[in-house]
Parts: structure tokens; C-alpha cells; sequence
């Protein structure tokens, strides 16, 4: 468990809270920056305005979820549903593909513009744009290069004449949409690090809202499961090209990428921050995206519906906790170039309570009446057993309080830390899945999630952290 000094006050809103403390901050106009009260009610508005836009986002998220996810395993069946499921996963576990320049940008954006050095915004977005597009394309290349040599229907475990037919297209329509994601991915890290992320948000939302659409016409027309693919996974990329049209076209001419913004230091710059971001990106992915991997090579793509429909319900939690969680990464980063040490210090207390206090009914909620919530959910096709949702209810709590813990280690750039107690959590974490799922089924992946990061992750940072806090305080020579 967390000390219990992290674990007071209510979260992210001043001190003195009240209805006119309230109102003030939620607003559209912003607050005079030129003093220390300016900067920190400015900091608060747009993290209030970023966490509604992303309530919103994570509302259509969610909605969107809970009424594809019955749909389509109704109509592609168990094995078909699994194989999305699975590939999914490995398209999840390639986050990484972008060489963790994405959250490079992210935070030499928010550092950049806690000093106020648009001149350094510019050079880092046209930079970030060349990285990001050349490995965009790299990936494409190498990926339909090997297309026809991987056996899928093998790799994926499929049985069925038509998802072994199916498997191939799907994961190369997946990949389509996932590499051009890398791309469409610069403006929502540069409006993230401008604390703008309730634009990106709201752009989300339109994206799950298509998507949605998207699949109900796919499956009105009977469409296979590549369709289904290329409607839910491609609107969102839709969206993201069209946000940057918008932003670098009308919003923030300005920063739009251009040639002659291109630095080398700057690329530096972002290409070190990412190079740590991607070690750790690889090292996590292989502790919270392996379990439909795990399960589908040793259980088959059936096994996968089971885990897979159970962890969509409890995943409402850190769905919920993204609307004001991720916000706080970029606020960090710029509060840490203010100097603003108070801020930071009782942001951090106040994030761990409300993800604690948060997940932790809601999670006893869905483990006491998780079957019968399934049941009105997708019927009688998936019964999980009661070990599963238990594994599932104490990770998610788990996971939350990483998040509050996350937000704040990547807003402080305090990478190789995460590194090295990831590469543990991950390597272990595996080993234990495997060995678990074959003693328990399907509930072995949670429980040695859950068993490797209590031990390898939780218990290190209640530790860590404070000495942590102390040591970027005195290197930016910020008052506590």
C-alpha cells in the first residue's frame, strides 16, 4: 500500500473548494499567467477542461465498447471474436512502434512551454514530424514485406475454415490503421503537451462515435471481420488526420510542420526522451497486453472471448480514472519548469486518493455481481469463473494507483526508474502467466500480474517516491 501522506485531500481542485472556487476555474478564458496563483488556476482550468472533454471521450469510449462487444461476438462467434480480441493485443503490445517519440514530444512540448519558448514548440513538432513519418514508414514497408511468408491462421490458433481465412487480412488491415496512427499521432501529443488535450478528447469521441456506426453498417451488410476492423480501428485514424488539418490549419498556423523548422538538436532532444520512453513502453506491454497472447497460444482463440469479454467490463475503471489522470502529465511538466514544487507535491497527494478511493467499490461492485452483469451484457456466452473476477477487481486497483503514479514519473521525466522496476514486473509477471495459466486456466494471467506487480512495483515506489519528489525539488532548486 501507498504511504498514507500520499493519500489525502480531494483531488486535482484547490484547497479551498467550494461552488465559486469551482466556477471560476471552469471557464473558457484564461487566467492572467503572470503570477503564481495565475499560473496555477490557469494549470487547473485546463486540466478541469481536459478531464471533462475526456469524461466525454471515455463516456463514447466505453458506450461504444459495451455495445460493439456483444454485437460482434453474437455475429462472429467465439473463435472470430477471440481472433480480434488477439490481434488487437498484438497491435496493443507494438505501441511501442513509434520509438517512444510520441511521449518525447510530449514532454519537451510541455517543458518548452512551461518556459514560454514557442520558437522551441516549432522546431520540436516539424522534428517529431520527420522521425515519426519516417518509421512510419519503415514499419509498412518491412510489415507488408513479410505479409505472405507468416503463417496467421497458425500464429493466432484459429480452427475455423473462414477466421483461418480471415486471420491474414484482418492483422494487415489492423497494421494499415495502426501505422497510420503513428503519423496522425503528432497533433494529439503536441495539444497534450500544449495542455490542450480536451481538443484531442473531443475529436476521440467523434472517432468512437464513427466507429461505432461504422461496424453496425459493416454487419447490417455482412461484411467479414476484416470490414469490421478497417470500420472500428480506421475512423479514429480518420479523426486524427482531420484534427490536425484543423489545429495546424486554422488553430495554431504557427506550429504547423514545416522544413525549415527541422533541428538536429531538437531531434536529439526528443529522440533520447523517446529512446527511454520506448524501453519502457516494451518492457510494460509485455506485463499488461500479453494475457490474450498468452491464453490464445495455450488455451486457443475460444479461451480469449472468456478472458477477454470479462477484462472489457472491469476496464471501465481505468477508462474513468483517464478522464482526469492523464491530464496531469503535461501539467507536471510545466508546473516542474515554473518552479512550482506546492503544486506539484499536493497534486500528487490528492491523484493517489482519488484512484484509490475511486477503483476500489467499483471493482467490489463488478466482482460481487460480475456474472450476473455479463449475463445482461452479451447472454450466457461467456462465464467467467469467480477466481478470474477477483484476479481482475484487486488488478484494476492496482492499476489505478500506477496511473496516479505514472502521470507523475513522466511528468518529471523519471524514466529510468520505470525502466528498470517495468523490465522486472514484465519479465516476471510473464514467466508466471505461463506457468499459472497452465495450474488455473484463463484466471493464471490476471493473478500473475497482480502477484508480480504488488511485489516488483507497488511496494518499491512506496519507497521511492518521496526521495524522488525530494531529489527534483532540490535539482530545480524549488521551494516545498
Amino acid at each position: 500500500m501507498l504511504p498514507s501522506r500520499f493519500l489525502t485531500l480531494p483531488l486535482l481542485l484547490p484547497d479551498t473548494l467550494n461552488l465559486q472556487t469551482f466556477k471560476s476555474i471552469a471557464r473558457f478564458s484564461t487566467f492572467d499567467t503572470s503570477t503564481e496563483e495565475g499560473r496555477s488556476n490557469e494549470r487547473h482550468r485546463r486540466i478541469f477542461l481536459t478531464a471533462a472533454a475526456s469524461a466525454l471521450a471515455k463516456v463514447v469510449s466505453v458506450g461504444t465498447t459495451f455495445v460493439s462487444i456483444p454485437l460482434t461476438l453474437h455475429y462472429l462467434g467465439t473463435e472470430r471474436f477471440g481472433l480480434w480480441m488477439t490481434i488487437s493485443s498484438v497491435i496493443a503490445m507494438l505501441g511501442f512502434a513509434d520509438l517512444g517519440v510520441g511521449n518525447g514530444l510530449l514532454n519537451a512540448i510541455s517543458e518548452a512551454n512551461g518556459k514560454d519558448d514557442q520558437g522551441a514548440i516549432r522546431r520540436y513538432i516539424s522534428s517529431a514530424f520527420v522521425i515519426l513519418s519516417s518509421i512510419a514508414l519503415v514499419i509498412l514497408l518491412v510489415f507488408y514485406l513479410v505479409y505472405p511468408f507468416v503463417p496467421w491462421a497458425s500464429f493466432f490458433n484459429v480452427k475455423s475454415p473462414l477466421a483461418i481465412q480471415e486471420s491474414g487480412i484482418a492483422v494487415s488491415v489492423f497494421m494499415l490503421c495502426f501505422g497510420l496512427n503513428i503519423l496522425g499521432g503528432i497533433v494529439q501529443r503536441t495539444q497534450m503537451g500544449l495542455q490542450m488535450g480536451f481538443v484531442a478528447n473531443l475529436w476521440l469521441a467523434t472517432g468512437s462515435i464513427l466507429g461505432l456506426c461504422a461496424v453496425l453498417l459493416m454487419i447490417q451488410f455482412e461484411m467479414g471481420l476484416p470490414w469490421l476492423v478497417g470500420a472500428l480501428a480506421g475512423m479514429p485514424v480518420l479523426m486524427a488526420f482531420l484534427n490536425g488539418i484543423l489545429f495546424f490549419g486554422i488553430i495554431k498556423p504557427g506550429l504547423k510542420p514545416k522544413y525549415c523548422f527541422i533541428c538536429r538538436k531538437a531531434m536529439k532532444k526528443i529522440a533520447r526522451t523517446g529512446l527511454l520512453f520506448l524501453v519502457l513502453q516494451v518492457v510494460v506491454s509485455v506485463g499488461y497486453t500479453s494475457d490474450n497472447i498468452v491464453i490464445a497460444r495455450m488455451l486457443g482463440a475460444e479461451a480469449v472471448a472468456q478472458y477477454a469479454v470479462s477484462e472489457k467490463m472491469f476496464s471501465v475503471i481505468p477508462m474513468i480514472l483517464g478522464m482526469v489522470l492523464s491530464s496531469l502529465w503535461p501539467a507536471y511538466g510545466e508546473a516542474l519548469s515554473r518552479g512550482d514544487g506546492q503544486w506539484i507535491r499536493k497534486t500528487l497527494t490528492k491523484s493517489l486518493k482519488f484512484a484509490f478511493v475511486f477503483s476500489l467499490p467499483l471493482a467490489s461492485i463488478m466482482v460481487s455481481f460480475g456474472p450476473s452483469m455479463l449475463s445482461v451484457w452479451v447472454g450466457h456466452e461467456v462465464a467467467p469463473p469467480f477466481l478470474l473476477l477477483l484476479g481482475l477487481g484487486l488488478w484494476k486497483v492496482c492499476e489505478a494507483c500506477s496511473a496516479g503514479l505514472a502521470m507523475f514519473l513522466n511528468g518529471m521525466n523519471v524514466i529510468k526508474v520505470q525502466i528498470i522496476l517495468s523490465s522486472l514486473f514484465g519479465a516476471t509477471s510473464f514467466i508466471l502467466k505461463i506457468l499459472l495459466v497452465g495450474e488455473i486456466g484463463i484466471a493464471g494471467t490476471v493473478w500473475a500480474t497482480v502477484i508480480a506487480f504488488v511485489i516488483l512495483t507497488l511496494l518499491p515506489y512506496s519507497f521511492l517516491v518521496p526521495r524522488i519528489l525530494k531529489r527534483k525539488m532540490v535539482q530545480n532548486n524549488i521551494c516545498s
